[in-house]
């Protein structure tokens, strides 16, 4: 980050976190409270069908942004990463310094990084300090303990989630990510 903020003393610098979670037909399932005596049920059929959620935060502010997407490749992180930067606008005036996991397959040479967009690699095995590991269990509450009949239902579900991640849980996003050792964005010295 200082690096970045010497190469570009003008830009805004902002510090995102990256991380991928599977999702599909196969149900979540966690404990739930039944009264005493009753034992709790829960409808699922093991089938295998997926999607992929990417999910990038902003740990400073609580912002995020998602992606709904049907396979995880290089081809298809090479489209998320072009809508990211357009959506969080990174180019001029702002970097983002892109915190991810060493998964393979983000870090092949055929990746394209948009303008304005900087990656930073997690050391191995530790995805205690990667912060978007901690939205899934925010963004799983709805298909806890649920079945889906086909994929789709499942995507509206998730997709109506993330809408209400992004739009109304930025405080809770926050302090749930916001690590006390997480960098925080650098505003620039023109703004």
């Amino acid at each position: 980050m200082r690096e970045l903020q010497k190469e570009f003393p003008s830009h805004q610098i902002e510090v995102w976190s990256f991380d991928e979670h599977r999702v599909g037909l196969k149900p979540i399932i966690r404990k739930v409270w039944a009264p005493i005596g009753e034992r709790p049920s829960a409808v699922v059929c093991h089938r295998y069908e997926w999607v992929y959620l990417y999910g990038f935060v902003n740990p400073p502010t609580g912002k995020t942004e998602w992606f709904i997407i049907p396979r995880v490749n290089i081809e298809w992180f090479n489209l998320v990463l072009k809508n990211f930067a357009e959506q969080t606008m990174a180019g001029k005036p702002k970097i983002i310094l892109l915190v991810m996991d060493r998964a393979g397959w983000p870090r092949s040479e055929r990746v394209v990084l948009p303008s304005g967009i900087y990656v930073e690699y997690l050391p191995p095995y530790s995805p205690e300090l990667q912060p978007a590991e901690r939205l899934w269990s925010v963004a799983d509450e709805p298909l806890v303990n649920k079945s889906f009949d086909k994929i789709q239902d499942l995507e509206a579900v998730l997709g109506e989630r993330c809408q209400i991640l992004s739009t109304t849980m930025t405080e809770p996003i926050k302090n749930l990510t916001n690590y006390y050792w997480w960098p925080q964005n650098i505003s620039s010295e023109a703004g």
